[in-house]
């Protein structure tokens, strides 16, 4: 068996493709509404920057407006919170992004409550994680919603299947595994402190990878036709070539020949949370216009 490759990059440009459609829609007759993201970057950050360029070119793609706020690395969080304010009072502001991680003084779950939940988009505020966990309207984090769709290609009915996510973060395990509950899954969380993780692996009908550690599932840990969904993003040295490359949390070449199905790292999770990303930021605009909450 060889595993379908999941494509992200095609599924994304369709959805990002859906959400021009609908904004200039939205723009020609709502009275010229037009989304406006706000990103903030403190600090210098390689990575980040390459991130904040990317999701400032997608919202150029899909006719939104992009608002940047590049800090520098000193700046205080009574700053950072003085600028989340001035945000959250914008009309023209409809979606807030903190660029994470933030500087080791600044309080990320500070500044991350700070933000408007209705203009969360990361879907990173307790109240937008309470809505969500009770089954109510609310702004979910995008990378498990853009592993959830990525599953959906390759799945019609996730009901019943035994769902196991490796990681437990804020950011994509637990919500993930609310993601997954909510979809009717049987839902186990691991983490590297799990014990038998093999095991766990072996008995799941759908693993999703969230742990930050380049290539630590093994191949031999897939259950026969399971899909696999690779969050993981690891900048490791190739050994054939001396160069770096990225590498996902999984064992690639050795899982596919087991699952039925699994993203590839580049190319399968990252390009779907930017285009969920502009969803998020979407759907904000019409809820803070009266299109529901």
């Amino acid at each position: 068996m060889t595993a379908q490759l999941i494509d992200g990059v095609a599924l994304a440009a369709g959805i990002r493709q859906g959400i021009s459609e609908h904004a200039a829609d939205m723009k020609a007759r709502q009275g010229g509404i037009v989304p406006g993201l706000a990103v903030i970057l403190v600090g210098d950050d390689p990575a980040s920057q390459v991130y904040v360029r990317n999701k400032n070119r997608v919202c150029e793609e899909v006719g939104f407006r992009s608002y940047g706020h590049t800090l520098p690395a000193a700046t205080t969080e009574l700053e950072l919170l003085a600028l989340i304010g001035e945000l959250n009072n914008n009309p023209q502001v409809n979606g807030i992004l903190i660029q994470l991680p933030l500087p080791d003084h600044i309080n990320e779950r500070l500044i991350t409550n700070a933000i408007d939940p209705i203009k969360d988009v990361d879907g990173f505020h307790p109240v937008n994680v309470g809505r969500q966990s009770t089954g109510l309207m609310s702004l979910a984090p995008c990378t498990p919603m853009g592993c959830m769709l990525l599953l959906n290609e390759v799945m019609s009915d996730v009901g019943g299947k035994k769902a196991l996510v490796v990681g437990r973060s804020n950011i994509v395990g637990k919500p993930m595994a609310m993601t997954l509950l909510q979809a009717s899954c049987t839902v186990t969380i691991a983490h590297s402190r799990t014990e038998n993780l093999k095991e766990e692996c072996l008995a799941a009908d759908i693993l999703i990878a969230a742990l930050g550690k380049p290539e630590y599932i093994k191949g031999d840990w897939i259950k026969s036709g399971a899909v696999v969904i690779d969050v993981g993003v690891n900048r490791i040295t190739d050994p054939e070539t001396g160069k770096h490359k990225l590498a996902g949390d999984v064992e690639f070449e050795a899982a596919r020949q087991r699952a039925s199905a699994i993203t590839p790292v580049p190319g399968g999770v990252g390009p779907m949370t930017i285009a969920c990303l502009m969803q998020n930021t979407l759907q904000a605009t019409m809820m803070q216009n009266g299109w529901g909450w």
